[in-house]
């Protein structure tokens, strides 16, 4: 397995498959770089050069007691990119590995990033507030917290329904999706997971958003009941340079596990990349 140490001491887990231009994936909360194997063998099967790291608290990253809030998690994928020297990379995240990306995209490293994904991800703001109205209020916080403090266990499987959309009266979610998102919830560490939730729900992205160039693909369920469309992709794809939003109906939030819209992900990745 193959780890790279930060500046501040933290060891990171990372994948790096195949060659070619870097594509570097960001997963989302509670979840590892495992979330996004499918998506992974599919650009290294194409010519890409495949890579996705566990966020530092996440898999088998370190569960460091601070650091665990969006600053650093960018800052340790800017360094990331750094060690493995990539240049011209296209950055995907989701969720919460949206706005990893976004900051980073936007931060130091911007001339070594070319294209951005966000998929089902948290900018600009997830939080509701007066100048946020769409946004979640603080009480939904406030319960994964409790959560996570409580009986994480069974928070995490109580989350992943809603999380693919396994609550709806259609769903074709396999037990097999929902024990994959509790086995990689169990993996985060209480403080790492208890302090993730304030970085991706308070965390305002939109000067972040505004200063990004590079093409950027946002794609988006309109069934989100995690990251609602209407606070977060409806309203970055307004503040982006460069933008394109497409969105999926019925999708649910972990849509890249999903069918049908895994495969509909897969088309529209490729077809991105390929321009």
């Amino acid at each position: 397995m193959a780890f790279f140490t930060t500046s501040d001491g933290t060891e990171i887990f990372y994948k790096d498959w195949g060659s070619g231009r870097p594509v570097v994936f960001s997963h989302g909360w509670p979840l590892n770089a495992d979330a996004w194997d499918e998506q992974l063998a599919l650009v290294a099967s194409r010519g890409y050069r495949a890579i996705a790291h566990d966020r530092r608290g996440h898999g088998r990253s370190a569960q460091t007691w601070s650091g665990n809030d969006l600053d650093t998690y960018a800052e340790d994928l800017s360094q990331l990119i750094e060690a493995l020297d990539l240049h011209d990379a296209v950055l995907v995240g989701h969720s919460t590995g949206g706005g990893e990306v976004t900051r980073t995209a936007a931060g130091r490293v911007a001339a070594r990033i070319s294209k951005l994904v966000l998929v089902g991800a948290i900018p600009p703001l997830m939080l509701r507030t007066a100048e946020n109205p769409e946004g979640l209020p603080l009480e939904v916080f406030d319960a994964l917290r409790d959560g996570v403090l409580t009986d994480r266990s069974q928070s995490y499987r109580d989350l992943s329904a809603p999380f693919y959309g396994a609550n709806r009266d259609d769903s074709n979610v396999s037990p097999g999706i929902l024990d994959a998102f509790w086995l990689w919830g169990m993996q985060v560490g209480v403080k790492g997971a208890f302090d993730c939730i304030k970085a991706f729900s308070e965390t305002d992205l939109t000067e972040d958003l505004k200063c990004i160039e590079v093409p950027t693909l946002l794609i988006h369920g309109d069934d989100d009941q995690i990251v609602p469309i209407v606070a977060a992709a409806e309203k970055a794809v307004e503040l982006l340079a460069d933008a394109e939003l497409k969105v999926y109906p019925g999708a649910p939030h972990g849509l890249m596990s999903v069918a049908p819209y895994k495969e509909r992900l897969h088309e529209d990745l490729l077809a991105f990349l390929a321009k």
